[in-house]
């Protein structure tokens, strides 16, 4: 006896099958992937002696020369790869620059901390204001470190402007996170440029995790 199969209504539609057939679709995502992989590389070896000449204000057991690349299909169902360069993670400590190519989204290079170290970081941030405000950084805003989204809501610009917004809303915080969003429509130029701006933009928090 044939059982009829119930309806799930996992039939794909038109366009879904054209998607799904697209064979070059797919052979262009996997060279994206592979020139992503090796810009992340390069800004790397990029950020290597910037770290070698600011000794980070940091955890004990803290290593200079963790790193940690990472590819993955499903943030928020969208692809993404990204460097962890400095790097430390526990589950009560982090301390990490994570430069993100997002799909559909945007390329982010952030700033992430969590910890005891995150007071001295903060009087940082505002002892040496000058030095950080007006570097097209903003705080990130959301209630978790993983929320990479950017905007009214989820992001406020550290600008001389909202100083006193920025100091209410590390207030008490045990972790933040201060991140450089760049626009797909903004990384239509060469490796060099996406490079020079993921060093620049670690240049531009080093005052906050620096003695």
């Amino acid at each position: 006896m044939l059982i009829k199969p119930m309806n799930t209504n996992n039939s794909l539609t038109k366009d879904e099958w054209s998607v799904f057939a697209n064979q070059e679709f797919f052979l262009k995502k996997a060279v994206i992937s592979e020139k992503l992989k090796r810009t992340l590389e390069q800004l790397h070896i990029a950020l290597q002696p910037v770290l070698t000449a600011h000794p980070l204000l940091a955890p004990d057991s803290f290593d200079p020369e963790s790193v940690q690349f990472v590819k993955g299909e499903h943030l928020e169902n969208c692809p993404y790869q990204y460097l962890d360069f400095p790097r430390f993670y526990t589950r009560q400590e982090k301390l990490a620059f994570r430069s993100l190519f997002w799909w559909g989204h945007h390329l982010v290079f952030a700033l992430i901390v969590e910890g005891p170290l995150v007071k001295r970081y903060r009087v940082n941030l505002f002892n040496r204001f000058s030095d950080v405000a007006d570097h097209q950084l903003s705080l990130c805003i959301n209630s978790s470190l993983w929320e990479w989204k950017a905007g009214p809501g989820f992001t406020l610009d550290i600008t001389h402007n909202h100083r006193s917004e920025i100091a209410a809303a590390l207030d008490r915080r045990t972790f933040f996170k201060i991140g450089r969003f760049i626009p797909i429509q903004d990384l239509e130029a060469d490796t060099d440029h996406i490079i020079e701006a993921g060093v620049t933009t670690f240049q531009a928090i080093l005052p906050i995790i620096t003695p």
